[in-house]
């Protein structure tokens, strides 16, 4: 869903911000218009030689990457595959954090500069932290929050119960649209990590678009 008018004149200023400041916390920060242009700039800094590894992230698929990507030659190791054994899943999980780069989102971004993410196995924040050697975080401008506080308010009522929903568990969450802080063996949240500078052996771009992406 594409940001007009006003608001997309506001959401802009609010992009560009949120790059000043993950500037200032050691991220690189590059603004894109829209999922198009934030596709051709990702496609334009991987070679086609990289493997790229792509977490759990709607707001990924929503880019067509991953189809881009292997038109073009590139190996692309990714757990979302229909058919898949545990054993595969797996494979694909530990692939993912070893490849040259990675691709995913983040929950929430705050206006300090600040990554907030809620992760069910951890594969997707540890890859975000350090495995390969350069990551990309697509965010969409829905996913921008003022700080720490209202990230996880947007996990718990916002991205935990869409994505529990997509991934068919049975938390309280799918039916309520909140979190209640379950203890369901299917519960999502189980890793909660706050990166709040650039993790220090880690290539990480923040690519921030001026369109809804993602939960």
């Amino acid at each position: 869903m594409g940001v007009r008018g006003e608001d997309q004149i506001n959401s802009m200023d609010k992009l560009r911000k949120v790059a000043e400041a993950l500037s200032r916390n050691g991220f690189k920060a590059i603004y894109a218009e829209n999922r198009e242009e934030a596709a051709r700039i990702i496609l334009e800094s991987i070679s086609p030689t990289e493997s790229v590894g792509v977490g759990g992230s709607s707001t990924i698929r929503e880019l067509g990457l991953i189809e881009k990507l292997v038109e073009r030659g590139n190996k692309v190791i990714h757990h979302w595959k229909k058919g898949m054994s545990e054993e595969e899943v797996l494979e694909a999980l530990r692939g993912e954090i070893n490849s040259d780069v990675f691709l995913t989102s983040s929950n929430a971004v705050t206006m300090d500069g600040k990554l907030v993410n809620k992760d069910m196995i951890g594969n997707r924040v540890a890859a975000m932290i350090f495995g390969p050697k350069r990551v990309f975080v697509v965010v969409g401008v829905n996913k921008i929050v003022e700080d720490v506080k209202e990230a996880l308010e947007r996990i718990e009522r916002v991205a935990a119960p869409l994505n529990a929903k997509r991934l068919g568990v049975k938390t309280p969450c799918v039916e309520t649209g909140y979190c209640t802080d379950c203890d369901s063996p299917d519960r999502i949240c189980r890793v909660t990590t706050i990166i709040e500078r650039r993790p220090s052996r880690t290539d990480l771009t923040v690519v921030l678009v001026n369109e809804n992406l993602g939960y």
